[in-house]
């Protein structure tokens, strides 16, 4: 990935009345002299990011509750990619400890131990609280090549990362205030993000809740249990056919796709398909289990829609990163993935024993950003999974 020179983020073509165009010259001007002059000086996470378990699935609202619910500035920013003025905006100067969330979806995005004075004029952070949470993009508007910055869930346009960030990570998250709220640390378990103190060094209460949405200044707040979700982790296979289906079937609320089932720490494409990390090309699957059961997830889908018989094998995937595997996040889980498999190996509808192995689950590392939906935005790619009869 390349990132362009230090530049705020994108200005649009008619800047709207809230940035006239004596504002747009002076923050870009103030972004392109102080930035690289502030950034490789300012203090930087240097300690492995606690786990954090939040299974929450994170939901757009309609263009119209957007409309009303966001305030119009909030909604140019985030639906229509403008930028508010620098120095002018909400948490620019914002030294609180907490977390800052999309503010049309809730999804959690940043934290404030990862923020940094960049001298631009609008919040810097050096990585997102979750590399899966965020989407980044090649921007070519105003004649330049730049990386932008979205929210995963809500698809709102943050801003644009930049490489002249301090250390350890060398890069600068440059976000619009307008696109985020902030929940104070404190408020984070009464506002159902209590599964998010980890990360400032405090334990997660037991009766912690999956983050609330909540949608511009004043709109009402919804808290879901977190047992309103369940999350599956499977592997058959390449990951790109199998999140296709997964990722259509009735009560499947998210899905992304990674490497799990090895001992080798935060692995990457290229050291997953050397076979030597032990990894399991995997789909992470976030689903609703009043619409969707994890056996019918298992028996009427998983066992179809790849050969459970062939070990390290699919299609013309040779490997044991394309092994067939259940990797279990529950007691439970495993006793009903036991019970699926003997069921599917006494149908006679394989010819051979199912090999499908049905082990704890360990780490989830989620796969580069292209490798994510990729059979959506590459319609027509490469692909060996269908659902048999």
């Amino acid at each position: 990935m390349s990132h362009a020179a230090a530049i705020p983020p994108p200005f649009r073509s008619a800047p709207r009345r809230f940035l006239p165009f004596a504002l747009v010259a002076f923050a870009v001007l103030a972004a392109c002299t102080e930035a690289r002059g502030a950034a490789p000086g300012a203090s930087a996470p240097s300690t492995p990011r606690p786990t954090v378990n939040d299974t929450r699935s994170y939901v757009k609202p309609a263009d119209a509750e957007l409309r009303r619910t966001l305030s119009p500035l909030a909604y140019e920013v985030t639906q229509e990619a403008a930028t508010e003025p620098a120095f002018h905006n909400t948490f620019w100067d914002n030294h609180a400890e907490g977390l800052y969330v999309d503010v049309a979806t809730g999804e959690p995005l940043f934290s404030s131990r990862d923020k940094f004075d960049s001298g631009t004029g609008w919040p810097s952070f050096t990585r997102p609280v979750d590399g899966a949470r965020v989407v980044e993009k090649r921007d070519v508007t105003l004649g330049m090549v730049r990386v932008e910055v979205r929210s995963k869930a809500g698809d709102s346009h943050l801003g644009h990362v930049f490489d002249d960030g301090p250390r350890p990570t060398g890069l600068r998250y440059c976000i619009n205030s307008a696109a985020l709220r902030f929940i104070p640390v404190n408020d984070l378990a009464k506002e159902g993000y209590g599964a998010w103190l980890p990360l400032f060094g405090r334990e997660a209460p037991a009766s912690a809740v999956a983050p609330a949405t909540k949608a511009g200044n004043g709109a009402a707040k919804v808290t879901v249990p977190a047992a309103a979700t369940e999350t599956a982790l499977l592997a058959g296979g390449c990951f790109w056919g199998m999140e296709e289906i997964l990722r259509k079937i009735p009560g499947v609320l998210k899905t992304d796709v990674g490497y799990t089932g090895g001992v080798f720490k935060h692995p990457t494409y290229e050291d997953v398909s050397s076979g030597e990390t032990g990894h399991a090309e995997s789909v992470r699957v976030v689903f609703d289990p009043k619409v969707l059961s994890y056996e019918t997830l298992l028996e009427k889908w998983f066992f179809r829609m790849h050969d459970p018989t062939t070990p390290n094998r699919q299609g013309n995937d040779v490997g044991t990163q394309y092994r067939s595997a259940i990797f279990y996040l529950s007691d439970e889980q495993r006793r009903v993935a036991e019970e699926v498999k003997a069921r599917v190996n006494a149908s006679g509808k394989w010819k051979r024993p199912v090999v499908t192995q049905i082990t704890p689950a360990g780490e989830f590392t989620p796969a580069e950003e292209y490798h994510q939906d990729y059979l959506e935005k590459n319609p027509g790619g490469y692909t060996c999974h269908y659902l048999r009869d």
